[in-house]
């Protein structure tokens, strides 16, 4: 099952290139974690009132990233996130990094919902009845 996808875009700055002239591979991960957080703030998802009211965070668990292309400087980059899969405590996502229409790297990601603490809880009621709407009825299915 997949959500609805939300694009966020990047510019490609001089520090986030290495001495060959391309985007250093890490970042690639930072671009996904910004985009990501977008896409929570998109949907009216706010990981400040998240931590303040319930000292719950969401932390990677997992990422797995599929270099393609690189990316330079000055290139105007668009990241597609959508949710992919909704589990008890935890989510997963895909993104794809593009230059126009071009696929330079795949990023899938799963996140879990992490008290302050650092033990997982579920993911809080109000929060798993967005990630329900974006994956549609057949979420569980």
């Amino acid at each position: 099952m997949e959500g609805q996808t939300f694009i966020f875009p990047i510019r490609v700055y001089y520090e986030d290139t290495d001495a060959g002239e391309i985007v250093y591979y890490a970042n690639y991960l930072k671009f996904a974690e910004r985009a990501r957080t977008e896409f929570l703030r998109h949907f009216g998802i706010n990981q400040s009132d998240l931590l303040e009211k319930d000292r719950l965070a969401f932390a990677v668990r997992r990422a797995e990233a599929d270099y393609r292309k690189p990316a330079k400087l000055d290139d105007l980059l668009s990241v597609e996130t959508k949710l992919t899969k909704l589990g008890g405590a935890s989510v997963e996502m895909e993104q794809i990094l593009k230059r126009d229409q071009e696929t330079l790297v795949c990023v899938k990601v799963k996140v879990a919902c992490i008290h302050l603490e650092g033990r997982p809880v579920p993911i809080p009621g109000n929060v798993r009845t967005i990630f329900e709407n974006m994956l549609g009825e057949n979420h569980g299915k």
